[in-house]
């Protein structure tokens, strides 16, 4: 049997890791998929880069075109990422009959509705367990280990370089722009992180496993996305003693009392004693509820090159194993049949509900704890803890003022909001309210 022919669109990090595996672990590939997978084009505009990394094993061209072209190439994997020349490769691959392996969460994020209905048309396969955290199988797992469940909820650390920030922080009392430069150093972040830190890259893998999930389309503009560029060492340490950690999580809910699903991105408070909680450094994690299954727990590393090519050749052998079936008896992009897609709607982030960790600057003075408490029970909001610590503000002296950290319990966002705005206007509050939402994971 003549083997599958394999087209690389990039051979960066992800891609020379992706050939490098599949060289060194070829036999156990080839035993596996039932025939031999090869690499034999290579698209790069670094081509000297290319022909380095391949050497004689493959064709190295500059132009990505020319893969697609090639009606000897049976796959085609995208290395290359981004919105703008990504799509229009990959939809040129699909038109042309190829199917496509790809890591690209941003491009089935915001296009993936249409990039998947394509791939239907023609009858090809869309496969792309590298989008999201890594070397993890956590696609394989919503779409085909957990089918039986009715999945209720999941929540994720999806982006290494924010974890091995919030870990620093909590570790050393390292302020936020400090850890960074670290990371940079280091190479867990690039020189522009804005879409790890503000939460973005995090949106698009909560988004795919959302739709997996719960059986929608991707939709990614109806995400709640806030970073972790605005927390502070203070809120760390005092998440600490309360018990907490801060993680910043990919969340998304069935909400059947709403009739919505909740698709959010954020820095959360997690009870120490949870497994996720104590995920450190650039490592990702998922849990997934399931009401048969109950609770599991996925656990890797997210990003790199031989994780991240792992999932990249997990693809392959599927649709190398899957290619020459009928297109009906697949399993479809997003777990569910196309015509029994759901129509059910993402909520507005006004209507989740959740519990919150409040920290207040306010004078020391008598009765300040009573009013604060009395706007919240004003708005239907309980409290389960407080705390209450000194709080001198750098170069002040003699400052009569303190830090008042309350949890509460579960209350919708929007009733939230309009307490936290009553709270602003007291007299006694002496700094910007501290807002952070709070998950139990069980």
């Amino acid at each position: 049997m003549k083997p599958i022919q394999v087209g690389l669109l990039g051979i960066g990090t992800v891609g020379s890791g992706t050939f490098e595996v599949l060289r060194r672990n070829q036999e156990e590939i080839r035993r596996r998929a039932g025939r031999e997978i090869r690499i034999t084009m290579v698209a790069d505009l670094d081509t000297a880069r290319a022909r380095a990394v391949v050497g004689d094993a493959a064709e190295v061209v500059g132009d990505a075109r020319q893969v697609i072209a090639n009606p000897a190439i049976d796959i085609v994997v995208e290395l290359i990422g981004g919105y703008g020349i990504a799509k229009a490769l990959v939809m040129e691959a699909i038109a042309a009959g190829k199917h496509v392996v790809t890591a690209n969460k941003a491009l089935l994020a915001v296009h993936g509705t249409e990039i998947f209905a394509a791939a239907r048309e023609k009858g090809v396969m869309v496969a792309f367990e590298a989008a999201v955290a890594g070397g993890i199988p956590i696609i394989k797992a919503l779409r085909e280990g957990l089918t039986a469940n009715r999945i209720q909820w999941i929540a994720g650390i999806i982006n290494g370089t924010t974890n091995f920030i919030l870990s620093e922080m909590r570790d050393k009392g390292l302020d936020f722009a400090t850890v960074l430069k670290q990371a940079q150093a280091l190479g867990y972040a690039e020189a522009d992180p804005t879409f790890d830190i503000e939460g973005v890259d995090a949106a698009h893998k909560v988004t795919l496993m959302s739709a997996i999930a719960f059986g929608v389309p991707v939709q990614f503009d109806k995400a709640h996305v806030e970073g972790i560029t605005g927390l502070q060492a203070a809120d760390l340490r005092y998440a600490e003693q309360l018990g907490y950690r801060i993680k910043l999580l990919g969340i998304t809910k069935r909400r059947d009392d709403a009739g919505g699903i909740e698709l959010r991105v954020h820095p959360t408070l997690v009870p120490a004693k949870r497994l996720i909680a104590n995920v450190e450094g650039a490592m990702n994690a998922v849990v997934v509820q399931g009401d048969a299954v109950g609770t599991t727990l996925y656990y890797g590393k997210g990003a790199g090159s031989e994780p991240t090519a792992s999932a990249v050749i997990a693809d392959l052998v599927d649709i190398t194993r899957l290619h020459t079936a009928d297109p009906d008896h697949r399993v479809p992009h997003l777990a569910f049949q196309p015509d029994h897609m759901a129509d059910t709607p993402i909520l507005p982030v006004e209507q989740v509900v959740t519990s919150f960790y409040l920290r207040l600057s306010v004078a020391d003075e008598a009765g300040v704890l009573a009013s604060v408490t009395g706007i919240l029970a004003g708005r239907g909001i309980s409290i389960s803890a407080v705390l209450q610590r000194p709080n001198q503000p750098e170069g002040v002296d003699d400052a009569r003022q303190t830090d008042l950290v309350i949890l509460t319990h579960d209350t919708m966002e929007g009733r939230m909001r309009e307490a936290i705005a009553e709270l602003q206007a007291l007299a006694t509050v002496l700094a910007p309210v501290v807002s952070l939402r709070k998950e139990e994971l069980a």
